[in-house]
């Protein structure tokens, strides 16, 4: 394809995986299957997508800057286990072969296909089955993560750094199994830990030689102003039909992979 079409057709999508992070996950499910159907190779296309999604992460998180009041202790216990495990992930990563990874991924993709499918159920279990002890102090502010959790979130972040559609729905489901029902103060944390995860992959892949860098800037162009509405728009647009294109996408790209169409 030629580049003057190939940078607005991945901006675009960067531009909606970034919007899909910031509402509920699972934007990679849109940048990584359109690198590959453009003839990225896989690693590349990962390692990319996460470089290009990463300023969309932080745009979001600005947008939701108002939820995190209060949350301060919260979120710095949750940044070390999101950096460790974005380490770790991502130097899995460089050390997967091509073939094995372009082996894993159709799996991956409808993994974390059928997760996003199931996030509503998932999520209004995990309310009910919320534990019953106090989350706030007298003044208002979020008690630190259990320690459980924060092993969790170490899991979650290896797997970020690796491939990571599905992390942010991973984190949300956790964050209700905390007993937290603020949807939007859930959104301002999760993007806060793939902020920290995806920073340590993004720098990783960076020096490691992996990442298109003339796909990368033009992505992150487009997930920049994507996290920003995103995350401005969340309360006011409806999602079931931005979540169905999601699946739709995610079925496809894992089904024609697995097929060898793509």
């Amino acid at each position: 394809m030629e580049p003057a079409l190939l940078l607005p057709l991945v901006a675009l999508a960067a531009t909606l995986g970034a919007m899909m992070n910031a509402v509920a996950g699972g934007g990679t499910l849109i940048t990584f299957p359109a690198l590959i159907a453009l003839g990225v190779p896989p690693i590349t296309a990962n390692a990319t997508s996460t470089v290009a999604l990463w300023p969309g992460t932080m745009t979001s998180l600005w947008g939701y800057r108002g939820e995190l009041r209060g949350a301060r202790r919260w979120a710095i216990a949750f940044a070390v286990p999101s950096f460790l495990g974005g380490i770790a992930g991502a130097l899995l990563l460089l050390q997967t072969p091509e073939r094995r990874f372009e082996q894993i991924v159709p799996w991956l993709i409808l993994g974390a296909t059928a997760l996003f499918m199931s996030q509503p159920t998932l999520m209004r279990w995990l309310r009910a089955a919320a534990p019953a002890r106090p989350l706030h102090d007298e003044d208002g502010s979020l008690r630190p993560p259990a320690a459980p959790f924060l092993v969790y979130q170490f899991a979650v972040a290896v797997y970020g750094g690796y491939f990571g559609a599905g992390a942010g729905i991973l984190m949300l489901a956790a964050l209700g199994l905390m007993g937290l029902t603020n949807i939007h103060q859930m959104n301002g944390l999760k993007n806060w830990g793939g902020g920290v995860m995806n920073l340590v992959a993004v720098l990783i892949f960076a020096v490691s030689g992996v990442v298109d860098w003339r796909i990368a800037l033009a992505m992150a162009a487009g997930s920049t102003l994507g996290g920003v509405g995103g995350s401005l728009l969340a309360q006011r647009v409806g999602q079931a039909w931005v979540r169905r294109v999601i699946v739709v996408i995610g079925l496809g790209s894992g089904v024609a992979m697995l097929t060898g169409l793509i």
